[in-house]
């Protein structure tokens, strides 16, 4: 139980994934290493945290669906890519190894070894009043606060 609690809790901060929204016309992903899964309304979720300023912050706002894909570390440096480059720039999936592919309403990458597909059922935008000081320090000084996005996960794929 020990290992799977350990796992759980690393599969975000650790091994990062992908937050994924829109569809394979018109999407966007990001690398995410902030996030939980639990249950929440008695329905399975996956929370993810992304800051307003991030392209892929409207594609989340705008859609129903995400998705939350974690790869092998083969795909470490992709994610890293994934993460510094914005898609309002330019198509950054080409510069990787990963291929776009449906996903129920949603898109993730045919090499993603699990990918939970997620009906968006509440967002929130975190407010500094009721954060630690130390957090508004070194997260929030010049940017706005991240926005929660919890998603029921309807499949696990």
């Amino acid at each position: 139980m020990k290992n799977f609690i350990n796992n759980a809790f690393k599969a975000f901060d650790k091994k990062w994934a992908l937050v994924t929204a829109g569809n394979t016309e018109n999407y966007n992903t990001m690398t995410i290493s902030w996030g939980g899964l639990g249950t929440l309304w008695n329905k399975p979720v996956a929370t993810v945290y992304v800051k307003p300023i991030r392209y892929t912050h409207s594609f989340l706002d705008n859609n129903d669906y995400f998705t939350v894909s974690f790869y092998g570390e083969e795909y470490r440096k992709d994610l890293g890519l994934l993460g510094t480059l914005s898609g309002r720039d330019g198509d950054k999936v080409a510069q990787t190894k990963l291929t776009a592919v449906a996903v129920g309403n949603s898109v993730s990458f045919r090499e993603a070894e699990i990918t939970l597909l997620c009906k968006k059922i509440y967002r929130q935008d975190l407010i500094t009043d009721t954060m630690p000081q130390e957090a508004i320090d070194k997260y929030y000084v010049d940017e706005a606060p991240h926005t929660m996005f919890i998603g029921e996960v309807i499949d696990i794929l």
